[in-house]
């Protein structure tokens, strides 16, 4: 496939093309310096960075910049928690105040100038901390904390504001964090919970308490970055540096806005090579704009719409509350990997047991039909006239004797069940009581994950506070969709681990032959003509109708006469985005009367429509295949997106499409397919035969080519129609539309 192909230019020619066009070989990569082969075809860094983060949360030395201790001061109770913080992580505080002699009690330097020994932190309780950035580098101070706020988060003038602080942070060596955060990273986390911990990313600080407060439920949170504005330091670099930390078992992020989309998706890679989990709530599911687009291809997707394609791509799980993100993050942290994907539900009551069992069926979850053999054993407990085919309903009395331990030992016995989800609606003691046990313990004694819901509104009774909340290996909710979520992510995600191939890995890191041509044809500012959009298909390799552009009616004749009848007649011109519309299409003609009538009508429309032509495409007439479209636009976070779906004059109406963010290889591209709702038309349906799917990957990946060598210069491409003909006989660009920047 061209997709996974390098081109053809050598190593130093690349180099010279990098370095030519400004750009430096590209930051370092796993502590050493990046080189060309870390780079993609544009110069792009192919690998995140992991900043060294670690004297930013365990520092030796902290500096609080502005410091006070005199009641009803705002700083001081910041810079009370502060001093706690410090004497926990074990690090030496030196408060800085012009005028004071000591905070509580430690004496205090007038300046930064004054402080006593070299500083791994300095937080700043300042309104302007642009002149005291410029101490901080000349001290080497290594990280700084801002809490101002009147940035970006305001307006135009905050923005500038935000601007000066971020040229002031950059090549001064200090990393900083905020401006507009706040304390969440200096809390007073749990020491006394163990077990793989969950790391923490919010840009609002309030937005992230919820998942603090899961420490209150046994559940071990390691760190916590409030990320405020992103100055410098942004969600990608915690990202990075959390998915490194062995202690770290899922990441969760709270994101209002990514500063850089491809950061974001190295530092996202980074986690899935590391078979970590990262669960997101990302804000801003609707539409907040109109867009405005020449191709069909930049209506059919929104930007929220890239950012979801995005972050399953690279296998971020994304939630839409605070609810499922504390759940589905605490699973991911704790559970161990499955042994199979087949879940059974568990319940003493059969409305209860269908109503999951529908929950299940519904998220995409696998509800085996439990044997017969596993049925018979289980109908020695368990009345005949209930159902244990799966849901298993026990009707409630086994579950008060030996019998419900011995159930739930042959359900999980089972090969096929990796999952058992048990639904309790309420506390009944006794029975809830022994349930509750039977579960734990039975949970102590399996490497399959047991699930219970606890649905009681109250949630103080012992069964809950004390026995299921006091296991570590029992997952408990309060909410049989947050366990179901939270179960499906989990399966998705190992099955997600297992199968990853870096895209990152398989992008091009040289240019092919084909950028030359490309480049010749491409025109700043417009956009082409039908026919130079062909060309520019043609010199990636994409497969165009016989055609001759024509300026008379004569010449016409004689290109109708080459391509062969029947023929397809089409105005062409730079100003033309949609030419059905304006009646700028003229099908099936056989003959050379037709054509010749064709041509003055198509002329003749142009002038009355005010549209300059460049001439009039005769081109070959293809009938038979399925009508997809293929394109490229530009995402204003990730940069070129790729998007294929179901084509023709339709499309629009259809709105049935898949978008991927390059670079992807060819499992991503196939993928991109199965999510189509109308897939099975490819595969052939009331008697067609089967479409030549093999041949519309290949049209994938050659459009994800050209949109990673072309870069921001393609502002969009069209390809719709593209006839995917018949299995073995290839796929055909019937109409081709290009925007230049």
């Amino acid at each position: 496939m061209l997709g996974s192909t390098h081109g053809t230019l050598t190593t130093d020619s690349r180099r010279a093309r990098v370095i030519a066009c400004g750009e430096q070989p590209g930051p370092a990569v796993h502590g050493r310096p990046a080189d060309v082969d870390d780079l993609d075809v544009s110069g792009r860094p192919l690998y995140a960075t992991v900043p060294d983060l670690d004297r930013f949360f365990r520092p030796e030395s902290v500096a609080v910049v502005g410091a006070s201790d005199a009641e009803g001061r705002p700083n001081t109770g910041v810079t009370r928690q502060l001093v706690g913080w410090a004497e926990r992580v074990g690090a030496r505080l030196h408060p800085v105040h012009p005028t004071r002699a000591s905070v509580f009690g430690i004496p205090c330097v007038a300046s930064v100038a004054e402080l006593p020994e070299q500083i791994d932190l300095a937080v700043l309780l300042v309104a302007d901390p642009l002149p005291v950035i410029e101490q901080l580098a000349e001290a080497k101070v290594r990280f700084a904390v801002v809490f101002a706020s009147g940035f970006a988060e305001t307006g135009e003038a905050g923005a500038a504001a935000q601007a000066r602080l971020a040229a002031a942070v950059e090549g001064s060596g200090i990393r900083l964090l905020g401006p507009n955060t706040n304390l969440n990273a200096f809390e007073r986390f749990r020491e006394d919970l163990t077990g793989p911990s969950i790391a923490l990313i919010t840009q609002s600080g309030h937005q992230g308490r919820p998942v603090f407060a899961l420490q209150e439920l046994g559940i071990r949170l390691s760190h916590w970055a409030p990320t405020g504005n992103e100055a410098d330091l942004e969600t990608a670099d915690f990202l990075s540096y959390f998915a490194e930390r062995p202690e770290v078992g899922a990441i969760a992020c709270y994101v209002e806005g990514l500063k850089d989309g491809r950061a974001f998706l190295l530092a996202a890679d980074r986690a899935a090579r590391r078979g970590v989990p990262v669960v997101a709530v990302k804000v801003g599911r609707t539409e907040t704009g109109a867009r405005t687009a020449a191709s069909h291809t930049g209506k059919l997707t929104g930007a929220d719409e890239v950012v979801d394609a995005a972050m399953r791509q690279y296998g971020v799980i994304r939630v839409d509350g605070l609810d499922e993100l504390q759940d589905t993050a605490a699973l991911l942290a704790r559970a161990r990997r499955p042994q199979a994907d087949g879940v059974v539900v568990y319940s003493i009551s059969g409305g209860t047991g269908a109503h999951a069992a529908d929950l299940a069926t519904t998220a995409g979850l696998r509800l085996p039909t439990l044997s017969t053999a596993k049925q018979a054993e289980l109908h020695q407990w368990i009345p005949e006239y209930l159902n244990v085919a799966n849901p298993v309903d026990n009707g409630g009395h086994p579950v008060g004797d030996w019998r419900g331990r011995k159930i739930i030992d042959a359900i999980l016995d089972d090969p096929e069940v990796g999952v058992l989800i048990c639904p309790i609606t309420g506390p009944f003691p006794p029975l809830s009581d022994r349930l509750v046990r039977d579960l734990v313990d039975a949970a102590e004694q399996t490497d399959k994950l047991v699930c219970v819901v606890w649905g009681s509104p109250v949630g103080t009774e012992p069964a809950y506070r004390e026995v299921l909340l006091g296991s570590s290996r029992v997952a408990t909710f309060r909410s049989l969709g947050n366990c179901v979520t939270a179960v499906r992510a989990l399966l998705e995600h190992h099955r997600f681990v297992r199968d990853y191939r870096s895209p990152f890995d398989q992008a091009p890191r040289t240019l092919s032959p084909s950028f030359r041509k490309a480049q010749l044809l491409m025109r700043p500012g417009q956009q082409l003509s039908e026919h130079a959009a062909k060309q520019l298909l043609r010199a990636y390799g994409i497969r165009v109708p016989r055609e001759q552009l024509v300026t008379s009616a004569a010449a016409a004749v004689r290109a109708a006469g080459l391509v062969g009848y029947p023929v397809v007649m089409k105005a062409s011109g730079g100003q033309i985005a949609h030419k059905t519309e304006l009646g700028l299409v003229k099908i099936g003609l056989t003959s050379a009367s037709q054509v010749r009538d064709a041509y003055r009508e198509l002329t003749d429309i142009a002038r009355y429509e005010g549209v300059s032509l460049d001439g009039v495409l005769v081109c070959q007439m293809v009938e038979r295949g399925v009508e997809m479209v293929v394109g490229v636009t530009h995402d204003d976070l990730f940069g070129p997106t790729v998007t294929v779906g179901l084509g023709g004059v339709l499309v629009e109406v259809l709105r049935d499409a898949a978008v991927r963010v390059p670079p992807f290889g060819e499992e991503q591209a196939r993928d991109m397919l199965a999510e189509l709702r109308g897939r099975a038309l490819l595969d052939g349906v009331r008697g067609r035969p089967p479409a030549d799917v093999d041949a519309l990957v290949e049209v994938v990946l050659r459009v994800q080519r050209m949109a990673l060598e072309l870069g921001s210069d393609l502002a969009e491409l069209d390809i719709n129609p593209l006839v995917v003909l018949p299995f073995g006989q290839g796929a055909v660009a019937l109409d081709a539309l290009a925007v230049c920047r």
